[in-house]
């Protein structure tokens, strides 16, 4: 091991300041495989590369984009071998558009269900609830 090379590695909690996550996040990476284990100290703290905000911030995007931990650990597994990631990253998206699509039009009907209910209910005339029944009165059920 080149310990000049590792004393001047990042420690964890530098490198997670320096990505705005916590110690935690950065471990659990290591464990997930999405960031290589790193030299570690002769005192047994691990020690980064410079390199590893680059490939956090990485990450970063692909997680606000909406992708997952596995497809990004598989975008990041093509990275790795220095071929360029565009290929798979444009299906990971286009599968990712179509499943926002899909929500987008499941919250659209759940919308439009929500402004007929709240249209049924009665308005300003609506009678006080009648002790130990519903909160509507009779008659108002269902409405």
């Amino acid at each position: 091991m080149n310990t000049s090379v590792a004393v001047q590695g990042l420690r964890v909690a530098q490198l997670a300041a320096a990505v705005a996550v916590s110690a935690d996040t950065i471990r659990y990476y290591e464990r997930e495989g999405l960031l290589p284990a790193p030299e570690r100290s002769p005192a047994g703290y691990r020690l980064y590369e410079p390199s590893t905000i680059e490939r956090l911030r990485f990450i970063q995007g692909c997680q606000r984009l909406g992708l997952r931990l596995r497809e990004i650990s598989d975008l990041l597994a093509v990275r790795d071998t220095g071929t360029c990631p565009c290929e798979p990253a444009a299906e990971l998206l286009q599968r990712r558009l179509a499943e926002l699509d899909a929500e987008l039009a499941r919250l659209t009907e759940l919308r439009g269900q929500i402004v007929a209910m709240a249209d049924a209910l009665p308005s300003a005339d609506c009678l006080p609830p009648a002790p130990d029944t519903t909160w509507c009165p009779p008659g108002f059920e269902g409405r």
